[in-house]
């Protein structure tokens, strides 16, 4: 039996104690602040034979102090003991984070030190950078609600290291009316395509329906296009595969994210999972359904 070792980390009021209970009704055994001196030693037990705990998830963050001065000791304290895990790193704009504190009335761990919460948040993002910089998962949880941010830890959760590494690959469409995507790696700009938008019978639907879809793939242009994006994107994802990255969002933006944007992140899905990649493939439209 392998053990699931996950380590939760991140912004104060990014989301970390509703990552806690979603990893919770998964199954998972969560322990919240643990002292970070304690963890190989909470490691070293729980992945003993005769444990039952095989799914654990840990949050350390910002309260246990200046922890960043131990924080990759653990680590290899952790790896020694041929122990597989992984950091999942929550984040948030600093406006919602802001939001986030005004509503609960909590102080920010960081407060006795700052003299505002901007100077709280600014102050904690450079002191985690170096832990961001290590994550193996960078969830932005700015726009996503609880349902969402469940679907996302879910869709994260690694498989068994004997089972191979596999890359999660989220193909996203968005309408850079409402703002390019937080998390996306690689972002693509198909505003140049013909626009379904200006032809009366297709500017309510969507690129999910297949008069649109012939409408965009009809025009020359889109096909030379397509032709460079997917020998672009099949160069790439076997690159990011050898370089060991487990997360990999790939944003395709249109003026309003129904159209143009959705017809083409739909055929890269279609294309990608053609493909014997080790992938966990998601493919959504963010902003499919706003006006």
């Amino acid at each position: 039996m392998k053990t699931k070792f996950i380590i939760i980390t991140g912004l104060s009021g990014a989301g970390k104690s509703l990552a806690v209970r979603c990893f919770e009704d998964l199954g998972f055994f969560c322990v919240d602040n643990l002292p970070i001196a304690l963890i190989p030693k909470f490691a070293e037990l729980c992945s003993k034979p005769e444990s039952e705990i095989d799914k654990i998830v840990l949050v350390v963050d910002i309260r246990e102090g200046e922890f960043l001065d131990v924080f990759f000791d653990v680590l290899k304290d952790i790896s020694a003991q041929n122990i597989i895990y992984k950091i999942f790193f929550l984040e948030a704009s600093n406006e919602i984070i802001i939001r986030r504190f005004s509503e609960t009335r909590r102080k920010h761990p960081l407060s006795h030190e700052t003299t505002t919460l901007l100077d709280s948040i600014n102050k904690e993002r450079e002191i985690l950078q170096k832990i961001k910089d290590k994550a193996d998962i960078i969830i932005n949880t700015t726009t996503l609600t609880p349902n969402e941010l469940r679907q996302s830890l879910k869709n994260n959760i690694i498989i068994d290291a004997q089972e191979g590494a596999q890359m999660t690959l989220t193909i996203t469409s968005f309408g850079y009316r409402f703002g390019v995507p937080n998390d996306a790696d690689l972002v693509f700009d198909v505003r140049f395509l013909p626009n379904p938008h200006y032809v009366e019978e297709l500017s309510k639907l969507t690129g999910n329906d297949k008069k649109v879809k012939n409408y965009v793939l009809k025009h020359a242009l889109t096909k030379t296009f397509l032709d460079k994006f997917k020998n672009l994107i099949f160069f790439l994802i076997p690159q990011y595969l050898k370089e060991g990255k487990t997360y990999l969002t790939i944003a395709i933006g249109c003026t309003g994210g129904k159209h143009r944007s959705v017809t083409i992140a739909n055929l890269l899905a279609q294309e990608i999972s053609k493909r014997k990649y080790k992938i966990n493939l998601i493919n959504n439209h963010r902003d499919i359904n706003k006006k």
